[in-house]
């Protein structure tokens, strides 16, 4: 019998729902943090949990995300950054 590891995509929409207060399954790629009602404070708290979740540093300053490699426009652009992350760090 084994055990499913959870995929990246499963993590992060388990750590956006929890900063949401929201159930995964509301949680889609095309969801944003204004749809999703994830304020900044909530955006940085996901940003650093995902970070310590997968040990990687996402490039992201919330002061300035303007200047930001790092796409946060919507859970599927997180996803693929954290992958391209993880993918680097390899």
């Amino acid at each position: 019998m084994s055990t499913r590891t959870p995929s990246i995509h499963d993590r992060i929409v388990a750590i956006i729902a929890e900063q949401a207060m929201l159930d995964p399954a509301q949680i889609t790629p095309e969801s944003s943090t204004a749809d999703l009602a994830i304020d900044s404070l909530g955006l940085v708290q996901s940003i650093l949990a995902i970070e310590e979740a997968f040990d990687i540093t996402i490039p992201y300053n919330v002061n300035e995300p303007e200047k930001s490699d790092f796409d946060i426009s919507s859970v599927g652009r997180v996803i693929e950054a954290v992958e391209r992350l993880i993918a680097q760090r390899a």
